[in-house]
């Protein structure tokens, strides 16, 4: 995870600075929280787009109650998730074989079967689970980084993960 900006010297950025600042040292990392979720770059990029005009219009309101980095998280969860959620609607497919499709079609996983077979066994877990895994294991934050970014508590964390791992591997077994 990125070390936040310093709070106080962001504070006295204009809104226009404040904004190239955290495009400049954090949309790679958001990039990267949102496209585990839509699956595809094209589809990454849009979310991305979408998370910064948010950022953006919501800028002035924010009162440093959180780290930057966790406030930028979960409006980008957010908004993948939202996007995720039109798309199975719009295509009105199911929807563990939509977010399968996805995979295939993305060049990403091209040669990759062990990430492709992991990121199908993803699928079948709750989002909660997901999101705790991936920031886990491919991540590889602390739980109190994940508790940070998450605002769940280590006990619930560790106990999704825990869940996770277990159904994973009867996933992967049983394939």
């Amino acid at each position: 995870m990125k070390k936040n900006l310093d709070p106080q010297k962001f504070r006295l950025l204009n809104t226009d600075e404040q904004f190239r600042r955290i495009v400049d040292d954090y949309a790679r990392d958001l990039y990267w929280v949102i496209r585990p979720i839509v699956k595809t770059h094209e589809n990454a990029d849009d979310v991305l787009q979408n998370t910064l005009i948010k950022v953006y219009k919501a800028l002035p309101g924010f009162r440093f109650e959180s780290q930057i980095f966790s406030w930028l998280y979960r409006i980008a969860v957010n908004e993948a998730l939202s996007y995720l959620k039109k798309h199975i609607n719009k295509h009105k497919g199911d929807y563990l074989e939509t977010l399968t499709n996805m995979l295939h079609a993305d060049p990403y996983y091209d040669g990759n079967e062990i990430l492709l077979k992991l990121e199908k066994a993803l699928l079948q877990l709750p989002e909660k689970q997901q999101e705790v895994f991936r920031l886990k294991y491919f991540n590889n934050l602390k739980f109190s980084e994940i508790s940070e970014l998450t605002g769940t508590t280590q006990g619930a964390l560790k106990a999704s993960y825990h869940l996770a791992v277990k159904k994973l591997k009867k996933i992967l077994s049983e394939n």
